[in-house]
């Protein structure tokens, strides 16, 4: 894995002419958030499925302020302190973040302004791209944070949020645990911070079960 890099914009607030500079053709408009030795396994893989114009603007994830996703995850516990992604990401958070055993992706790295502006063969292909990253990582569990595009990417139009049975994602590593949790943008109205941080909760407790060790 390569290092990140920092916000291009030096850690000042995106304007709007920054954000209609974004390159929506790009394919990695946003850094992972991986351990740069690939031996090491993680705890839990969190899987965002595109990033935004702000995300994309200071190379942050779930950056645009508004989001959900670090509130939760620092209610939830899995961070000490919660985050602020807004100007980008500090290299102390990312390594706490991996500290911890906690990685970040995308389904695909091209930026929108909506999720939904990504095409079904769009999606359908970064499912498959992320069923070989699961299988050559072996995190402990695989979450991914958006239903409409899990049911889009894997053909699974009836699927739920919560864990999913990995013999319904051909080629999924059984040994993966797959589970699925709300879009934490603030345009989901059936979702705070709260319930989010709940159902982020139950899904760190169940990847703790897995090995934290890749097997040699």
């Amino acid at each position: 894995m390569t290092p990140r890099r920092p916000s291009p914009l030096g850690g000042r607030k995106p304007t709007k002419d920054d954000l209609a500079q974004v390159d929506t053709t790009a394919p990695d408009g946003v850094d992972d958030i991986l351990p740069l030795d690939p031996s090491v396994r993680l705890r839990l893989l969190i899987v965002g499925i595109n990033p935004g114009l702000w995300t994309a603007a200071v190379n942050a994830p779930f950056a645009r302020p508004g989001n959900r996703f670090w509130p939760s995850l620092h209610r939830a516990g899995l961070t000490d302190h919660q985050v602020n992604a807004t100007l980008g990401l500090s290299e102390e958070d990312e390594q706490q973040l991996l500290s911890r055993g906690i990685g970040l992706t995308n389904l695909t790295g091209r930026p929108t302004v909506r999720a939904d502006q990504l095409s079904r063969e769009e999606l359908r292909e970064a499912g498959q791209r992320l069923i070989g990253r699961a299988e050559a990582m072996k995190p402990g569990a695989v979450a991914i944070a958006g239903i409409t595009a899990f049911r889009t990417a894997f053909s699974l139009p009836k699927a739920v949020l919560g864990p999913q049975d990995p013999a319904d994602v051909p080629g999924w590593p059984v040994d993966v645990t797959l589970w699925i949790v709300p879009q934490p943008s603030g345009l989901n109205a059936h979702e705070n911070i709260d319930t989010l941080a709940a159902k982020w909760r139950a899904v760190w407790e169940i990847a703790g079960r897995q090995p934290t060790e890749r097997d040699s």
